[in-house]
């Protein structure tokens, strides 16, 4: 099943119907395209039949009630009467994303008159989405020709945007050892975190040593075996070591299962040798993403949160810190401790021992360096009052121009659109947490739908 589902709505005049059934044809014809056009995309879209009238429009959203879809796609195919439709959109949960483009992309006066009957469907999204505003629904309008332009393409990036914001509304994330302490960027009140409605799960030691214990044997073997297939795993990391390191991974899988988690967060601070888990879980971190759990360091439940909403939508999105600006070469490096979505590396990820300097157990971690490509950088960063502010930027991620660090940390660098210079007095004027999400590819319109369903602040750089 695909991650995000679309009911997709054509809306017609039961008057056409009755003076020139003949246009049923060509109509239906143009509906049945749009479907295809939608379908190609990576998400699945049921369709309700052409709907005019009241009860035929209650009678597709109910479908799409029951069929959970995660917005309603519309498409005029003529004018559309809007008291006909209005009222079962506005009362229904499910987003809508009005889809506003016409068959013919030229409408000139040499054009067969007959084209009007089938190209003036715009006025009927007007009609509908003036009473939508009075109404304080919740919507999008995405406008253009459906072959000459990147309408199709806005449109799912409307979906995927809604459907991120679904997922962060209903985030449960899990914690292990709490919150980095001093760290305040990314620290809200709990009650924010019941308004928005993510749900915290802590794992206590004596359910990480309970979890730890349920681990058997053939388990370990298997994901011993799983690591070896995906990764370049040390062949000097002791056997002993290993097979504890591999429980404790296997523990907070079991702890993530057992308790449905979207995502979760571990201090490296506190999560020691008495904690039950054999170490910091670096390694399953990094595993859990590859598998689409949202991840953050350092007790971080919002990025947390927000990482997973991502994941929900695209299977390559990582959980990323800002560390050292390169003024040289005008790229920012991107690291963290041992936690990155290793299915993101330009090579094969390494499975290595990790030495702990602020702590008394020892761990293994995977670690790799990012591919290049277009990327977009999404920060959730708390403001006043309890409101937030979503901050994207679009990066061209970029292979090491040294090969100093390859190999011995999780590391990528990033190059802005502007001067790094520029970009990070922006990003901090704007209040930008040290912990961020990274998605692949151009989701500024995502992240721009995400803010407004949210109602949050969208702000680019």
């Amino acid at each position: 099943m695909k991650k995000v589902k679309i009911g997709f709505l054509p809306l017609y005049v039961k008057l056409y119907d009755e003076g020139s059934p003949k246009m049923r044809t060509r109509i239906e014809a143009f509906a049945e395209e749009i479907f295809g056009l939608l379908s190609k995309f990576d998400v699945d879209v049921v369709k309700s039949d052409i709907c005019r009238l009241e009860n035929e429009f209650a009678g597709a959203v109910e479908y799409f009630e029951k069929e959970k879809v995660d917005s309603i796609v519309t498409l005029h195919l003529a004018y559309s009467p809007s008291l006909e439709s209005e009222k079962i959109l506005r009362n229904t949960n499910i987003p809508i994303v009005v889809l506003d483009t016409t068959p013919n992309f030229a409408f000139t006066d040499d054009e067969d008159t007959a084209a009007i009957s089938y190209n003036h469907g715009i006025h009927g999204v007007q009609d509908m989405c003036n009473l939508l505003v009075r109404n304080n629904k919740l919507f999008f309008v995405e406008a253009g020709h459906y072959t000459e332009s990147d309408v199709i393409d806005r449109v799912i990036k409307r979906v995927k945007g809604i459907k991120a914001a679904h997922n962060f509304k209903n985030a449960k994330v899990g914690t292990i050892g709490g919150v980095f302490a001093g760290m305040g960027d990314f620290r809200v009140a709990d009650s924010v975190y019941d308004e928005i409605g993510i749900k915290e799960v802590e794992l206590t030691p004596d359910e990480a040593k309970k979890y730890f214990s349920q681990v058997t044997d053939e388990e370990v073997e298997t994901l011993k075996a799983e690591d070896k297939a995906k990764y370049d795993v040390a062949k000097d990391i002791p056997e002993d070591f290993l097979y504890n390191s591999l429980r404790g991974s296997l523990a907070v899988r079991k702890w993530i299962e057992d308790k449905e988690l979207t995502a979760f967060t571990a201090n490296f601070l506190t999560v020691k040798e008495n904690f039950g888990i054999c170490g910091m879980p670096f390694a399953e971190a990094n595993r859990a993403m590859e598998r689409g759990i949202g991840y953050a360091g350092e007790g971080d439940v919002l990025t947390s949160a927000l990482v997973g909403a991502f994941m929900g939508i695209s299977d390559e999105a990582s959980f990323v810190e800002m560390f050292c600006p390169d003024w040289k070469n005008n790229l920012v490096y991107i690291s963290h401790m041992g936690e990155m979505n290793t299915a993101l590396t330009s090579e094969k990820a390494k499975f290595m021992f990790k030495k702990m300097i602020y702590s008394d157990i020892d761990t293994t971690w995977l670690c790799g360096t990012y591919k290049e490509g277009k990327a977009t950088l999404i920060d959730l960063a708390p403001l006043a009052e309890g409101k937030f502010r979503i901050i994207a930027s679009l990066v061209d991620m970029k292979l090491p121009v040294c090969d100093k660090f390859i190999g011995t940390s999780t590391c990528g660098w990033f190059a802005p659109e502007n001067n790094i210079a520029t970009f990070l007095e922006d990003y901090s004027k704007l209040g930008g947490t040290h912990h961020l999400s990274l998605i692949y590819g151009d989701m500024r319109k995502v992240a721009e739908t995400f803010a407004e369903t949210m109602g949050f602040e969208y702000y680019e750089i």
